[in-house]
């Protein structure tokens, strides 16, 4: 039985394709999402086998959610789309799975028996159609969901609860890993458990030992590990 993940913006067509799922034996819907970040979240929560994915959504598309998943852990991807050339013949191009809209339950049945028969050493790189670079990143805070410029970045780091992401105004828990975030954004590593963002930098006090600490354009403190420290005053041009 495969774990399935419907991520669509219409209600109507989450249903509709969690139903016809469920209809076939053969998957269980986990559950549903109504938008990339939510998807985002409970994809990471849930480890789901496969994950529909509408394209067409407001705010961060399918395609740039793909962006924002890890390689090495992302699930099986069945694209969902109204009729769009470009899209579906980058799909044919690639051997990627994809349901035109309205989901026609035969053709739903093809791709269920094609998923089935996936080994672990036929899962597919998404990172063709994967963009290469982020522009935003998205957080969950205290009952909302913000979608922040990667710009605006000061600094990542990760504690117990996650990934935390702090700007100039507010610190918010990022739905990325660092691992992500230091491939996709300008953001370079400064410690194990720190990004920075080198445009924030103020200035940089150095320690005892090797170790160092970044004082940021609004003050916050980031530490610096012996490891990164000679590569990040190489970038900043101090040799």
């Amino acid at each position: 039985m495969l774990s399935a993940l419907v991520i669509d913006d219409e209600l109507f067509a989450r249903e509709e394709l969690s139903e016809l799922l469920e209809e076939t034996g053969k998957v269980t819907v986990v559950d549903t999402a109504s938008n990339a970040i939510e998807g985002l979240k409970k994809i990471n929560q849930l480890k789901p086998d496969v994950v529909f994915l509408d394209i067409q959504m407001p705010q961060v598309t399918g395609i740039e959610l793909l962006g924002m998943l890890d390689p090495e852990t992302m699930p099986n991807v069945v694209f969902v789309t109204a009729y769009d050339d470009y899209a579906v013949q980058a799909f044919e191009e690639n051997a990627f799975d994809y349901l035109l809209k309205p989901v026609n339950s035969c053709r739903l049945e093809k791709t269920i028996k094609r998923l089935i028969k996936l080994t672990p050493s036929q899962r597919q790189d998404l990172s063709v159609l994967a963009p290469q670079s982020l522009e935003q990143v998205p957080c969950i805070g205290l009952n909302r969901i913000m979608i922040i410029p990667t710009n605006e970045v000061e600094f990542a780091h990760t504690d117990i609860s996650g990934v935390q992401v702090q700007t100039e105004k507010q610190v918010a828990a990022c739905q990325l890993t660092l691992k992500v975030l230091e491939e996709k954004t300008p953001l370079v590593r400064c410690h194990r458990q720190y990004l920075i963002n080198t445009k924030a930098i103020k200035e940089i006090k150095l320690l005892e030992n090797g170790l160092a600490e970044i004082i940021t354009t609004s003050d916050h403190q980031v530490p610096v590990s012996r490891r990164y420290l000679k590569a990040l005053k190489e970038m900043l041009g101090f040799h």
